[in-house]
């Protein structure tokens, strides 16, 4: 049975802090979940399992997931040495009606104010079943990250609005990347060309570098 969605702060980290440790396969067992073998085509599988187990409210839609408390949950698989294995999914990138968009009101800005991080063993040759959830970290980018976050942003937001999406690759950026987000080459959307015009071209995502989710966790285990 799914929990209904926390009403407190207290309450989801005390959810959260309540599923630490476990394994991915006790969790499915105390929601009534079957683990799939691997994630070869269950992609996310993990990432929905805990959004089940917290109370989570948006699934798919492009909010926040406890949007009541202004939180975002992301989980981030690490290795053995508590490394992130992955990029980070923000969200997708606006390629049409971009005309006035700023940083403050960005659906990035929006996404990464408040972030409730659950990390989980990753590693290949750990079964799925068998990997552990790691402890919840609550997170607000302090002054430097934003900063780094916006310039990013702003810089990655330039080709888009004026239409060099040819140029983009996922290079640029120091903390933020774009990169295609389309199920594959044929997920095709409406973009802006060079000369203003509309044209089709691949969803793009931004997503946050390892190096910068590593420094969330640094710093979390610092203090």
């Amino acid at each position: 049975m799914q929990p209904s969605p926390p009403k407190t702060l207290t309450e989801l980290l005390q959810r959260a802090n309540h599923i630490a440790g476990l394994t991915l396969a006790e969790l499915a067992q105390e929601l009534g979940k079957k683990v799939p073998p691997d994630l070869k085509r269950h992609k996310g599988w993990v990432g929905n399992l805990i959004e089940v187990a917290l109370g989570a409210s948006a699934g798919s839609k492009a909010e926040q997931d406890f949007q009541a408390l202004g939180v975002e949950l992301k989980t981030i698989p690490i290795n053995r040495l508590g490394k992130p294995l992955e990029t980070t999914f923000v969200s997708l990138a606006p390629l049409t009606q971009t005309f006035g968009v700023i940083w403050e009101t960005s659906h990035v800005c929006y996404k990464l104010t408040q972030v409730l991080w659950i990390p989980v063993e990753g590693e290949r040759q750990i079964p799925l079943a068998e990997r552990r959830i790691g402890c919840p970290i609550l997170w607000r980018p302090n002054a430097s990250q934003t900063q780094r976050l916006r310039q990013d942003w702003e810089e990655l937001m330039e080709y888009i609005v004026f239409g060099r999406l040819d140029e983009i690759h996922a290079g640029i950026g120091e903390v933020l990347q774009l990169r295609p987000k389309g199920a594959n080459s044929r997920s095709l959307t409406k973009g802006i060309g060079r000369n203003g015009e509309i044209i089709e071209t691949l969803p793009l995502g931004f997503y946050l570098r390892k190096n910068f989710t590593q420094e969330i966790l640094t710093d979390f285990l610092a203090n």
